[in-house]
């Protein structure tokens, strides 16, 4: 009995003792948690936006106006019942002119779930599974008072990994990420078109031209364009991945070994550098499972920290105020690691891709920003007006979904804590020269004025340029527009001047093929994919299979594989004896009809004697080649009889 005894008042003083532990940290005031950061000594950091004036932000947006509206999700993580989302859009302003807000009004309220936003018309598009809306104040109370559908019929059961970064292109089409989700979207304004099966698409639509169609994905949370428009997306432990095959090439032959158009570029370093210890419930999580999987003799291994699993928010800073070193970097949060990571990318020579990699000075063993504060949930970032990079903090005490949390640890866990919260910081350099007050900002420019504007040096100012001029449709501004496109010194400004002709239904084939031959790759790049609309160029597609920038030799395989085989197959193979070696080089040459033919596979052979020597990437090239045929139609093991094997 005295053993007992003695048992109970152990196990009491054991329980007493674990609910008197606090596991968990408080929240800090805005102006403590600048002092828990860590910040890239060229760098200082301040508070934008704070609580009241902004609840649970997870993605900000300039217009053209230069108002900020803020995407609110106070219903995260859990999913309202319908007809009951808590979700608003907000928008901030700075009426003292201090550089801090200090009032916010609601341009639009009870929406469920709503992820992104992005102006257009005058109003906004708005991500809210699963539809895609367009928003707009009439009246001038800045209420939004139009409210439609645009698209529906997106995957709407998990709040994480739905539809959501909304992010204009510079070819003039709207991606959003689906995070590989399926679905069965209709659009409300072009009556009579199919319904468009996801399969694990992005998404991407124009609403000048009433088109939609899947996009090369899946992007999570975390949506980015660099100057060339090339696409980079986020995706929880994937912190950056390039988009290298748009989907219509990846999809044009049903017999595809693989339609994967996506890469890792950051060579697989999943490593961070954060600065808070892991939670009471994530390491405890990761102690269960690393037992389970050897119990199961598994080889696998799970990180409870500094490894990337909350990877979120990927955007590339190209505005004109950072340091010349930090143009076209990708800055990505870390929501669960409570830090900012930047990368910097290099385009490979000899591939149509990237390798992305952390600054081995400034960046080797610590993070651009690391905070203390395990409450920091950076969700994702923009690039402002004034050049300075916005950091959008969710702020909450728990960012971790329930559903993935065993329940017994879930019992001192709060996962609204927060929600009366929520941050928005601006980074800008030390030693920045000071900016000239802006006068006017591209919304009430006229449409010459917003011509000049796409040679800015700022991509927010040259993009809302672009995007006005779609809008418009204003044709008087297209002798303007050609004459930069064939003058301005800065290619950036060229390419933009090229699309918006291309907006305009102002390009013919003098100006693409002006284009194709263009000094800078990332004009021609396009100049090669517009071709594709104008047979009588072939000559310079062709030609450009073989330009010293692999990447637009990339791009001419891709649109050369849209000819009949007459006259692409021979440029073809040529391709393939000069970049067989690379992945998406292969796979480019394979995604066409005419370079997965039989007849293709005999012209390797006995004109080019391909395989006369074999090593790895043959190998794998026959291996891909021998499943298309096996897979068409009356197909056989076409390869082997071909090349006598």
């Amino acid at each position: 009995m005295k053993h007992l005894t003695i048992s109970a008042l152990t196990i009491l003083a054991l329980i007493v003792t674990s609910c008197s532990q606090k596991r968990y940290a408080d929240a800090l005031t805005p102006e403590e948690a600048l002092e828990s950061f860590q910040l890239d000594d060229n760098f200082k950091i301040e508070v934008f936006a704070a609580e009241p004036f902004v609840l649970d932000p997870v993605e900000m947006v300039f217009d053209e106006e230069g108002r900020a509206f803020v995407v609110e999700m106070p219903d995260y993580p859990y999913k309202p019942e319908p007809g009951k989302g808590k979700g608003s859009i907000r928008m901030l302003t700075d009426s003292d002119g201090d550089g801090k807000i200090d009032k916010s009004v609601i341009f639009a309220d009870s929406i469920s779930e709503a992820t992104s936003v992005l102006p257009w018309k005058g109003g906004m598009l708005v991500t809210a599974a699963p539809n895609i809306l367009f928003m707009k104040d009439t009246t001038g109370d800045f209420k939004a008072d139009i409210k439609e559908v645009l698209f529906t019929g997106f995957f709407e059961n998990n709040s994480e990994a739905q539809i959501t970064n909304l992010r204009f292109g510079i070819d003039n089409w709207i991606y959003a990420s689906n995070n590989g989700q399926n679905g069965t979207v209709t659009s409300t304004k072009k009556t009579g078109s199919e319904p468009l099966e996801m399969r694990s698409a992005d998404f991407r639509f124009r609403l000048d031209n009433d088109e939609f169609e899947q996009e090369t994905g899946p992007g999570q949370f975390g949506h980015t364009f660099n100057d060339w428009g090339h696409r980079f997306v986020t995706q929880n432990t994937l912190h950056i991945q390039h988009a290298v095959i748009p989907w219509r090439y990846t999809h044009r032959h049903p017999n595809m070994p693989s339609a994967k158009g996506v890469f890792d570029v950051s060579n697989k370093e999943m490593i961070m550098y954060q600065v808070t210890p892991a939670p009471y419930w994530r390491a405890e999580r990761t102690r269960q499972r690393q037992k389970q999987y050897a119990e199961q003799n598994l080889d696998r291994q799970e990180y409870a920290d500094d490894h990337f699993t909350g990877a979120s928010g990927g955007t590339v800073y190209n505005g004109d105020l950072f340091p010349k070193q930090y143009y076209g970097n990708v800055f990505t949060g870390e929501v669960a690691g409570n830090l900012i990571h930047r990368d910097v990318l290099t385009p490979l020579k000899n591939s149509p891709t990237y390798m992305a990699a952390r600054d081995s000075v400034l960046q080797k063993d610590k993070e651009f920003l690391a905070s203390t504060d395990p409450w920091f949930r950076p969700a994702s970032f923009t690039v402002g007006p004034d050049g300075a990079l916005y950091v959008i903090d969710m702020y909450r005490q728990h960012i971790e979904t329930p559903v993935s949390i065993p329940e017994e640890l879930k019992t001192d866990m709060d996962f609204n804590a927060g929600m009366d919260k929520g941050r928005i910081y601006k980074i800008t350099p030390k030693n920045a020269a000071g900016r000239k007050t802006i006068a006017q900002y591209p919304g009430k420019m006229t449409s010459a004025e917003l011509v000049k504007l796409l040679a800015h040096a700022n991509q927010w100012w040259s993009g809302q340029a672009q995007k006005l001029l779609l809008e418009r449709q204003d044709i008087t501004i297209v002798p303007a527009v050609k004459t930069l496109f064939e003058t301005n010194t800065d290619p950036r400004a060229r390419l933009r001047a090229f699309f918006v002709l291309e907006g305009q239904r102002s390009l013919n084939a003098e100006i693409v093929k002006k284009a194709m031959a263009d000094a800078h790759p990332g004009v021609r790049e396009y100049g090669v994919m517009l071709s594709e609309k104008y047979p009588q160029l072939l000559p310079e597609l062709i030609k450009a299979t073989a330009d010293t920038s692999a990447r637009v030799a990339f791009q001419a395989t891709l649109s050369l594989g849209q000819f009949p085989a007459s006259k692409s197959a021979a440029p073809l193979a040529e391709v393939l004896q000069k970049h067989y070696k690379d992945q998406w080089f292969r796979m480019a040459v394979l995604s066409s009809v005419p370079g997965s033919s039989p007849a293709f596979l005999k012209l390797l052979t006995d004109q080019y004697g391909f395989f006369k020597t074999m090593d790895e990437e043959k190998t794998e090239f026959k291996k891909d080649f021998d499943q298309i045929i096996e897979t068409s139609k009356n197909g056989t093991l076409a390869s082997q009889q071909a090349i006598g094997k």
